[in-house]
Order: C-alpha cells, then structure tokens, then sequence
C-alpha cells in the first residue's frame, strides 16, 4: 500500500491541478481526497509507504504512443535490432511479443523519465510489418508487462518500403505499388473475416495462420497504425482505411500541419513526431514542433512521440513541451503524453489519467515535467515504486 500525501495533483482528468491525498491499493488507485491519513486507511498485513509530494506535482505516468524499444536495443547494435523483417513486405502475422526484449536499457531511461507505458512494435520498412503491443515499462517478463496485445496491426507508406526492396529489384518500388499490395492483402483478409464470421464455428473449419492477424483490424478491435509522413502519403492511408471501414492512426504525420482540415474531417488520430530528429530524408523535409498545434486547433486527437530510438524516449517530455512552445500549448501538450494516447491507444480505461480504479501508474515531479532542468523523483507502477530521485543520487554519490 502506498500514500501520497500533500502532492499537488494534475489528474487530467479535470483542467485545474489541486493539492490532494492519494491512496493507493494492490496496484490500483484506490481513493483520491483533500485529505487522507494513516488512520483513515483499515488496518491490514500490507505494510503502508506514505511519500510526502509537498512542493512536487503528482502526474499520471507518461506513455509514449509509438516507438521501437526492445525490439530495437541500445547498445545491441545489429544483434539487438529485430525491428524490420525485410525479407517479405507483407508479414502481418509477426507479433512484437516475440522480439520486444524488456532488458533494454531503454526501459530504464523511459523509467527515470516518468514514462511508465508503451506502445511498441515492428519498424516500417514493410508494407505491412506485423503487430504492435502496448505494454509496462518495468519488468523481465514481457506477458506479464502487456496491457493489449495485439494493439494495432503496423502498415508503412512512402519511402521505406521503396527503398528496401525497390533497390532488390522487388515490389514496392513506387508509392502506387505500396497502395496496391496493401489493398490487396486487405481485400484477402476482409474475404476471409467474412468467411470466418459466417463458418468459424463448423467442424471442418480451418484457420489460416497468415491472415488470422486481421481479425481483430476488421472486427474494429484494434486500429491500423500507419507510417506516413508526407501529405500524399497521409490521405493514401486516410482513402485505405475508409474504402475498408477499418480504423486508423496516423503516425508522424510530419506533413500534417499542411492538411490539417482534412485530417480532422477523417476523424482519425495523429501520432506526431519525432520533431527531435534530423530532417535525414526527403519525406521530412517539412518536419516541424508546430504540427501537432495545428492539428490540435483544427480539432485533430493528437499524442507526442519520440519514435524511439530515432530520438530517444528520455526526451518525451521535452518534445512535448517544444511542441506547447510552438502552438499545442501546455495542456494539450500534457494530454499529449498522457491520456490522448492512452485513449487513442485504447487502454485509457487503465492509464492515462489519475482516477480511483485505474493502474496506479504515476511519476511526481518537482516542477512542470515538460521543462528541461525538471527531475522526476519518482516513477510508480503499478503501484510499487520503481525508480526513486533521492536513492539513486545516493548510489552515485557512493559510487
């Protein structure tokens, strides 16, 4: 059992941060109150832990959107990199629960930084690149650490896919070759859906292992992630998604800025970034902090992402808070790490905001986490906590 007395509480739940208590229970929030003390918790076996957030100011954990961690490994170099399957273009029976490694070092960056779940999977070199899973960031085990899996099936447009095997001589090696393999697949995997809707349930029935990953994409369960960048590339993804009745993300979205009516009129989500990173191909060339302001204002969902390890996942709140400086404001900068991409991501039932009932999932800061000198101080999941400020310059200053 955990209490956080004292702490001034950002919910994002509601617009106003107040001071408040916060109790947490067997990993769950249980009671958020002007004022809860010792005596008012039952007495139980469960040692009680009593943080005082005097001065700090009390988040829920941050959550990065899309990224790459563990499945692309610091350190590990090719070894460790197991993002890109570029053997075959069409693979959306690839599970990242396969390939994600929880003993990358960058679960721990993410830690330190107040980032207590991800949303992760395959790279984009493929025209479809198999499963994403939304997961915690603290753990050895990764079934263990999975909120959603699968959380959304990985497609790719624009220069990627050409380049990986246009240069093999291979479809895709145009824009129009991308657009059409990927109708294809959806086309075969819609005419199984239907099939498997209608005959799933007979004796003679037999499931095919490759397009089995579709399902929970057709049955609306889970959302199409697309890799898109440029306007042309954007409203391709935007034109699939609708002629399939399928749902969609769309991830980078560096051009968006320039289509943002358009954007919000799909009523589909915007996962913008990495705004960081060097504008290292034509594709980016428009890449700016500025987009997901203006596709906020023009009414778009937006969440931040560092696409880790293209910028590192460390650097989530400062992109956030370079994004408030150049449109999105401090809110819906905040509600861009925080419950925008829970929500888009499809777990804001657990995470995202600060609630009785949800994962007690929360970093304390000692200021507004999204300027740079500010420290997290402690990072809790699941009501435990996982990283602790004041422990760890202890252990450096002996060291």
């Amino acid at each position: 059992m955990l209490l956080i007395q004292n702490g001034t509480l950002v919910t994002m739940e509601d617009d106003m941060p107040i001071v408040r208590d916060l109790f947490i229970e067997d990993g769950k929030i249980k009671a958020i109150s002007p004022s809860i003390s010792q005596n008012d918790i039952p007495q139980t076996k469960q040692p009680l832990t009593i943080l005082d957030a005097r001065g700090c100011f009390v988040y829920p954990g941050l959550i990065e959107a899309h990224c790459h961690i563990g499945i692309t490994e610091s350190k590990m170099a090719k070894e460790g990199d197991d993002c890109n399957e570029v053997t075959n273009p069409i693979t959306p029976y690839l599970r990242a629960l396969d390939a994600i490694n929880p003993m990358d070092a960058a679960f721990d960056d993410a830690v330190r930084a107040g980032i207590t779940s991800v949303m992760a999977g395959p790279g984009s070199s493929n025209v479809v690149g198999g499963q994403f899973l939304f997961m915690k960031t603290k753990g050895r085990e990764i079934d263990r650490l999975c909120i959603l899996e699968p959380a959304a099936m990985k497609v790719a447009f624009g220069e990627n896919p050409k380049v990986n095997y246009g240069t093999q001589n291979k479809m895709p090696a145009t824009r129009m070759a991308t657009a059409s393999m990927l109708r294809e697949e959806l086309f075969e995997a819609q005419q199984y859906y239907l099939k498997w809707k209608k005959e799933r349930n007979f004796k003679d029935w037999t499931p095919d292992f490759k397009k089995e990953a579709w399902i929970p994409v057709f049955e609306r369960k889970i959302p199409i992630k697309a890799h898109v960048h440029r306007t042309d590339d954007i409203l391709t993804a935007i034109r699939i998604a609708k002629e399939f009745h399928l749902d969609l993300t769309l991830d980078h979205c560096s051009e968006g800025h320039l289509i943002a009516s358009e954007i919000a009129a799909s009523k589909f989500p915007a996962i913008v970034g990495p705004d960081l990173a060097s504008r290292n191909k034509i594709e980016v060339q428009n890449m700016a902090f500025k987009t997901a302001g203006v596709l906020s204002k023009a009414g778009v969902q937006v969440a931040i992402t560092t696409d880790h390890p293209v910028s590192l996942i460390q650097s989530l709140p400062l992109c956030a808070g370079l994004a408030a400086k150049s449109g999105l404001g401090k809110k819906e900068a905040m509600r861009a790490i925080t419950i925008n991409p829970a929500q888009i991501c499809r777990v804001d039932n657990r995470v995202g905001s600060l609630k009785e009932g949800k994962d007690a999932d929360i970093a304390i800061f000692d200021g507004n986490p999204m300027e740079v000198f500010t420290n997290c101080l402690y990072t809790i999941i699941d009501g435990q906590i996982v990283y602790d400020y004041y422990k760890d310059q202890r252990t450096q200053v002996k060291s």
